[in-house]
């Protein structure tokens, strides 16, 4: 079993602050450091350092070709990423005392993906195996209809989330990974029991699993409820925490893990990553984790 993620690549640009700069201020940085990232690729390298059979697929620019070496080194396929003319995405993230990231997006070469790439791509798997998508390369809509179309069983995280994910054939969607601001997002609740209720009711077939940061992680699909909670740990820098939890979650269940077992052990490998700095250099590998 195998899962291809059509996901972005980016170059993270991390300045530590004392707080998130406000409008009009100028703030100088107290450190500042450069790190690979992207959701896709922190949720590739997750999946990856899980020991998962994952196979990456997108775009990076000439600058960024360096990333296609370190997806390698981390467990990652990545003969379906392409180095294109033209700059890489990147974001600016500060970092607060708190450990909490605020974060400023570039799509550059994340933008090129095409429906014409989806469909050159698809052939190499079957409908035995996944399909990973978030929000933040072009072609989402394609990625989604053509993978469930081919039989894939399609997991969409909606982040970065914005308006457009509402236009996008969810119906085709068979697990949804969301965190509480998307899950509020897309069904207008704000309690975690009313997400998942609102979400099992919108798409019936589809499973919900909603991280919850400190508190763990809920699941949803048709009348049954897990909750598990996080391990109690000193945050240092959450950005790769909810890329962290999916990687190891969706190894899990592709190994064929039990439900509970799959949260238990996604939530104890997003607090090793947070108790670290950066994104994909903070998610940990299998070895370290401990449930």
């Amino acid at each position: 079993m195998k899962i291809l993620n059509f996901g972005s690549l980016n170059i993270d640009h991390v300045y530590a602050v004392d707080h998130f700069v406000r409008p009009g201020e100028t703030m100088a940085s107290t450190g500042y450091a450069l790190f690979p990232g992207g959701k896709g690729a922190n949720q590739s390298i997750a999946l990856g350092r899980a020991g998962a059979a994952v196979y990456h697929a997108g775009k990076i620019g000439e600058d960024g070709a360096w990333f296609i070496k370190l997806l390698r080194t981390s467990g990652v396929n990545a003969r379906h990423v392409e180095v294109v003319d033209g700059p890489s995405g990147h974001a600016i993230i500060q970092v607060a005392k708190t450990g909490e990231n605020a974060i400023v997006l570039f799509g550059g070469a994340n933008q090129h993906i095409t429906r014409a790439d989806i469909r050159r791509v698809l052939p190499g798997f079957s409908a035995r195996d996944y399909l990973l998508v978030q929000n933040e390369t072009s072609a989402v809509a394609d990625a989604i209809a053509l993978g469930a179309r081919r039989g894939l069983y399609v997991v969409f995280n909606p982040a970065p989330m914005n308006k457009n994910v509402l236009s996008l054939p969810l119906r085709h969607v068979s697990c949804f990974i969301v965190n509480e601001i998307e899950g509020a997002e897309l069904t207008g609740e704000k309690k975690p029991d009313h997400i998942l209720d609102a979400l099992g009711k919108k798409f019936p077939k589809a499973e919900t699993v909603l991280t919850l940061g400190a508190k763990g992680a809920m699941y949803g699909h048709e009348k049954t409820r897990i909750a598990v909670a996080a391990p109690n740990v000193k945050a240092i820098d959450t950005t790769a925490a909810g890329d962290t939890f999916i990687g190891y979650f969706l190894a899990q269940k592709m190994a064929g893990k039990d439900t509970r077992t799959c949260l238990e052990i996604a939530c104890a490998a997003a607090a090793v990553c947070v108790t670290r700095k950066g994104a994909a250099a903070s998610i940990p590998w299998n070895r370290e984790i401990r449930p």
